[in-house]
């Protein structure tokens, strides 16, 4: 059994909300690659629910992903190539070597589940130790052949049966009942993921459900207690997280996302991908206007010779073309929503965020699909250290990966044991040696 899949529902190490921290994490995703290093300080006086922390961005990396597909690697090496130029940028600008780091994940097929279990209490005072059997009696009966638990997160308690219990710890009881979030995910786009982070020398310290991270960065306090849905828009997937009176409680995903829209662009336009792309970045709209047939775009073709004209078109050509695509993915979305059977928790609000969200008329576009409020959500953490061009939604998974030591202290701690990976040199003598030193000074 590897690592991610008998380790999966762990924690890291918690934060201690008086001392200062290092953080790395990486966002492998379709478009980009990120890692982020951020010194996390403490809190003084009042501050949001679950957030004990300030970041501080010290080190940021960022690179064109190769080898990756949906959020999922299909090609190793490229995989690996694109990881080491990341966390290279990263650590030169920190100044530092990092040996572990926080990785999301959007692909394989994301599911969630709510479960029940009870425990009997052998004191009559709920301990911390009752409190992790009990969520590890729900985590046992909640994974399926070829599945792995991403999250295991507690929504509510019960003591006795009374539920509505936000935290039971040191209360009176015979029996401790718990309804828990299980978010699950195939176990071989996990296990390709960790190794293509285990051949750059670096060890996965734990994996988040990238519409779990995004949600993270971007959501207000008020929006996570009334219910809220965030839909985070990525290069190959789009995924959603519903969050309802603070806690994360589903999470789903489909395997489309902005680099559609950009092929779709290339194939209807007879242009390269780049070229494709950055049409859609700088003309490219959901929503049609008045100036649409009188703008005329200029297309690169296909080809490297340079006597081929380029072609011109209007650019309602360009939105004839992006518009379909995005209300697909809306509707999919829509659909998500529907059937994960919080669609009245929810209620109007919902949160857009990713880099595919930065697409222009995709807020206005979203509100009619969707018939809800809507909103583009930006990263409010960790982006004071960061160029101006890297603080948008683009990055909201990134900063979320920040933010989530900061609320981990809630699931289910398993501790890790040596990768099954060891050979490449991420879990040897030395490096055990040196987590040793960290954890324990």
């Amino acid at each position: 059994m590897n690592a991610i899949t008998e380790n999966a529902g762990s924690r890291i190490k918690p934060l201690s909300p008086r001392r200062t921290a290092v953080v790395s994490v990486l966002d492998v995703g379709s478009s980009k690659t990120t890692c982020l290093i951020a010194r996390l300080k403490p809190l003084e006086g009042d501050h949001q629910a679950g957030r004990t922390h300030h970041a501080e961005v010290i080190g940021f990396g960022l690179t064109r992903s190769r080898g990756i597909k949906s959020g999922a690697v299909v090609d190793l090496e490229e995989a690996e190539k694109s990881i080491r130029i990341a966390v290279d940028q990263a650590e030169r600008m920190a100044d530092m070597t990092i040996g572990s780091v926080i990785v999301n994940v959007s692909s394989g097929r994301l599911k969630s589940d709510t479960f029940s279990a009870t425990v009997e209490l052998s004191t009559s005072g709920v301990s911390e130790i009752d409190i992790q059997r009990v969520l590890g009696a729900g985590c046992a009966n909640s994974v399926a052949d070829g599945r792995v638990v991403v999250h295991s997160l507690p929504i509510g308690y019960a003591l006795d049966g009374h539920r509505g219990i936000a935290d039971p710890r040191g209360m009176l009881g015979n029996e401790l009942g718990v309804d828990m979030h299980v978010v699950t995910a195939d176990e071989a786009p996990l296990t390709n993921l960790e190794l293509a982070v285990n051949r750059c020398h670096l060890e996965v310290e734990t994996v988040v459900a990238t519409p779990y991270a995004s949600a993270l960065s971007v959501l207000v306090e008020d929006e996570a207690q009334l219910g809220v849905a965030c839909l985070d828009f990525g290069g190959g997937t789009t995924s959603l997280s519903i969050f309802y009176e603070g806690q994360f409680i589903h999470a789903a995903s489909v395997p489309i996302g902005g680099n559609h829209v950009t092929m779709d662009i290339a194939r209807g336009l007879s242009t390269r991908l780049a070229d494709a792309e950055r049409l859609k970045a700088r003309h490219g709209s959901a929503l049609p206007s008045i100036s649409d047939e009188k703008d005329i775009l200029t297309i690169p073709p296909v080809g490297e010779d340079e006597r081929d004209a380029p072609n011109a078109v209007p650019r309602s050509t360009l939105t004839r073309i992006i518009r379909p695509r995005i209300e697909e993915t809306l509707e999919m979305a829509r659909t998500m929503i529907d059937e994960s059977g919080f669609a009245e928790i929810v209620g109007k609000r919902v949160v857009l965020t990713g880099g595919a969200s930065q697409l222009t008329g995709l807020t206005e576009t979203a509100r009619r699909v969707l018939g809800r409020n809507v909103r583009l959500g930006r990263p409010q953490q960790g982006t004071n250290a960061l160029p101006e061009a890297v603080k948008g939604p683009a990055f909201a998974a990134a900063l979320g990966l920040i933010t989530y030591p900061q609320v981990a202290r809630i699931e289910q701690f398993r501790t890790r044991r040596p990768s099954q990976f060891a050979m490449t040199g991420t879990d040897g003598y030395f490096a055990r040696m040196g987590r040793w030193i960290r954890e324990s000074f």
